[in-house]
């Protein structure tokens, strides 16, 4: 019994020592504090009842890129801590900085429009701070507009054009038929397919502004067909991001020709219907999540998080200067389910990365397209390599 007795006291006074180790140990964990920014955004005019309406896009992105950090974090007495900011409709982003994340927080992931995104790095004290933008996609953003703490997650306009531009000539469609819708963001994607065709020697035969009707039943029967009667080409390219009328050319055209774009074979981060390197995995843990396919500014926000938490492990430091220059170095390697590492492009902050060229319901090739030459990385042949850079 005496025995016994010493042997329980003994397995007591260890679990005693267990629990004061681990109580140090939780104390001594070394923070990440992470904001998320965003705004609610007013819905548009639902285009089709197919597409469900998204409020959260990009946020739970975030949570699960977080998750893994802290799955890291566990074994190099790190913790990653996350903090959402939604601003109202018509509520001040900036009133929200500079109350709730000015001087509080470091590391901000931003999901707000283009035209949002300098006035937020250009506030006051935001310049002692690293800004993820995850959800823009403006070229003048990483040229002339840039600033050197932000870092773009999503793939520019200019590197979506691009990789279709490299599988076009993959095909030999080398003759376009360029079809630009009437809003600001339309004219900005047909200038980064002009920029890509002459890049890689292809000919705009035809250049046409959609200005009809959206209505379905009438562009479906006479619209398209007129509209698309031009000298031959070999593929439409359409540039129509908000979805107004794109959806309504293939298989109405005058000849028959393929549509790529913003619609029909689209360029994208990422894709539903991608499944290679583990990227099953990693769609089914956030549909999990989320009840719902992951979107692009969900995998952006993902990237942003993982890649913050990657510097954080490598460095063993939460302080701003480590793990800026550690994620602009050589030594950056980002694991993104897309078969090369990503890393970030030391002149403009975009993160290097292959783009996926999709259909609906398949996953088509991935640019970079194998014959497509760099000095450096093959990831650089999409979107504007350093001496093409106007970000000063």
């Amino acid at each position: 019994m005496h025995k016994l007795t010493s042997q329980i006291i003994i397995g007591f006074l260890f679990i005693i020592h267990l629990v004061n180790t681990n109580t140090a140990d939780a104390k001594a964990k070394q923070t990440v504090s992470i904001a998320y920014l965003t705004q609610e955004q007013i819905a548009p005019p639902a285009l089709s009842n197919l597409d469900p309406v998204i409020k959260n896009k990009g946020e739970i992105g975030a949570e699960l890129g977080i998750t893994d950090d802290n799955t890291t974090g566990q074994f190099t007495g790190q913790k990653f801590e996350l903090k959402k900011f939604i601003v109202p409709v018509n509520a001040s982003v900036a009133d929200v900085f500079n109350k709730n994340i000015k001087g509080k927080f470091q590391y901000i992931l931003v999901n707000l429009p283009a035209d949002q995104l300098n006035p937020l790095a250009d506030l006051a004290d935001a310049g002692q701070t690293l800004l993820f933008d995850v959800g823009t996609r403006d070229d003048a953003l990483r040229n002339e507009q840039c600033r050197h703490h932000v870092l773009h997650l999503l793939p520019s306009r200019a590197m979506r054009a691009d990789a279709l531009a490299q599988y076009m000539m993959k095909k030999r469609w080398t003759k376009w038929f360029l079809v630009t819708g009437p809003q600001a963001e339309d004219r900005l994607f047909a200038d980064a397919l002009r920029r890509a065709a002459k890049r890689f020697g292809i000919k705009i035969v035809e250049e046409k502004t959609w200005e009809h009707t959206y209505d379905a039943r009438r562009t479906a029967q006479s619209d398209v067909a007129v509209f698309t009667q031009v000298d031959d080409y070999d593929v439409l390219v359409v540039a129509d991001e908000q979805g107004l009328f794109g959806e309504y050319l293939e298989y109405r055209t005058w000849l028959p020709r393929p549509v790529i774009g913003t619609q029909g074979l689209v360029a994208t981060s990422w894709h539903r219907t991608h499944e290679q390197w583990g990227a099953v995995q990693i769609q089914n843990r956030f549909k999990e999540l989320a009840g719902r396919w992951m979107e692009e500014q969900d995998y952006a926000a993902y990237l942003a998080a993982r890649a913050l938490g990657e510097a954080a492990t490598r460095t063993q430091s939460n302080e701003l200067e480590k793990i800026k220059t550690y994620l602009f170095s050589e030594q950056f390697a980002l694991q993104g389910y897309k078969g090369n590492p990503l890393s970030f492009r030391a002149w403009d902050g975009q993160l290097r990365q292959p783009v996926l060229l999709a259909a609906p319901r398949s996953l088509v090739a991935v640019a970079p397209i194998e014959g497509f030459l760099h000095p450096k990385t093959e990831l650089d042949t999409l979107g504007y390599d350093q001496p093409e850079s106007t970000c000063q």
